[in-house]
């Protein structure tokens, strides 16, 4: 079967996310299942219903065989069940995997499920650990870099080839929580302005706090099955109608470019799957662990040309009411990052967006959207078209 023979014909029918910020005494493995129950339930189905199951592992409770056990936990038995690597972009990477596990029958209704508990579940030293274990061993990891520090080197790049602002990287952060100020759920809610974000403590020169992800608790799951079974579920489904992955490198100091990325190849595979363009997204939910992240995409997924993302910024497109509204749920820049799961809650966010059930924080007459998802430092992209029709 061929890519783009999987247009259109899964889609996503239960979508549920656990509280998120600081969440103590809940376990990383409790805060999945109970994603995945609430998100089996929002789609008018039993676990018993449920034949495949997709997590990641947790940093804060790993296990060896984490899929097996949160079935176990849920006391349910699937035929397709397996835990990703995780990392920013394998969250995306795996709905991938289900749609063909789908297509192909090996499972009939798949839940995916993550989460993790970076803020109570990690110790300050555990989580200096996790960014230290970061970067090549070799040729990184000896000098000491952050992670912080490594997107500070993007940061750095794109001003000095393109002519870009701190300013413009502080733009993008006030615009998710701009949105988050819309969202009950998020975790960051007062507005800022660019101003609070430049006299915020400086992390990575450039960058600020406030240019940085939160670090969080919290859970998020999607419940997937076939296009033709879909119609008969609780909600209106979602259709999956694109899906692309692009990979440039593991360690940033091999990456062939700082400024171009490879979400360039995923969101043309996406797109391409689709039949649609950038154009037609009437929003977009961009990975946003750090503000020149979100530049790069931007870009690189072709909502505008390269260089100008700085432009495309000051003009308020990512706005709520502009031309391309970015995070519209406050994004890991102020809704929540959980670490590996982060990607997630872009993604359940898409789903009430697209079946029109966001109150204030509504896309008006939105149809079809870009997701997308990065892991590493910039190194592997996936990006999914989402739509309401198939068209």
């Amino acid at each position: 079967m061929s890519g783009s023979a999987l247009r259109g014909q899964v889609a996503i029918v239960g979508a549920a996310d656990t509280d998120v910020g600081v969440l103590p005494g809940r376990t990383p493995m409790e805060l999945c299942v109970e994603a995945a129950l609430a998100a089996i339930a929002d789609a008018g189905l039993d676990k018993s219903d449920v034949d495949g199951l997709i997590t990641c592992n947790a940093m804060a409770q790993p296990m060896l065989y984490h899929a097996e056990a949160a079935a176990e936990y849920m006391q349910i038995f699937p035929r397709y069940c397996f835990a990703a690597g995780a990392g920013g972009g394998t969250t995306f990477s795996v709905i991938h995997h289900a749609m063909s596990a789908i297509a192909t029958g090996m499972a009939d209704v798949i839940v995916v499920s993550m989460a993790d508990a970076m803020r109570s579940g990690l110790t300050r030293e555990q989580a200096m650990l996790v960014q230290a274990s970061t970067g090549h061993p070799e040729f990184e990891q000896p000098y000491g870099v952050t992670v912080p520090a490594y997107y500070a080197l993007i940061a750095q790049a794109h001003m000095a080839e393109f002519g870009t602002t701190e300013a413009q990287f502080a733009g993008i952060a006030v615009a998710c929580r701009e949105h988050a100020s819309r969202n009950p759920t998020a975790q960051m809610r007062d507005p800022i302005t660019v101003a609070d974000v430049l006299e915020s403590r400086l992390i990575a020169d450039p960058l600020h706090l406030l240019d940085c992800s939160l670090v969080s608790d919290g859970g998020s799951a999607v419940v997937l099955m076939s296009a033709e079974r879909a119609a008969d579920t609780a909600h209106a489904p979602v259709y999956i109608l694109g899906a692309g992955e692009g990979h440039s490198h593991e360690h940033i100091s091999a990456a062939r470019s700082l400024t171009t990325s490879a979400a360039k190849e995923a969101g043309e595979r996406a797109f391409a799957m689709a039949g649609l363009g950038p154009a037609e997204m009437d929003f977009a939910q961009l990975y946003d662990c750090f503000t020149p992240t979100v530049m790069v995409e931007l870009e690189d997924l072709g909502f505008c040309a390269k260089g100008e993302g700085g432009a495309f910024v000051d003009s308020g497109a990512l706005l709520p009411g502009g031309a391309l509204p970015v995070n519209t749920h406050g994004g890991l820049l102020s809704h929540c990052h959980p670490g590996n799961p982060g990607s997630m809650f872009a993604l359940t966010e898409s789903v009430w967006q697209l079946r029109g059930s966001c109150g204030e924080r509504q896309v008006a007459g939105a149809t079809n959207a870009l997701v997308h998802a990065q892991g590493g430092i910039m190194s592997s992209h996936a990006a999914l078209v989402l739509g309401k029709e198939v068209g």
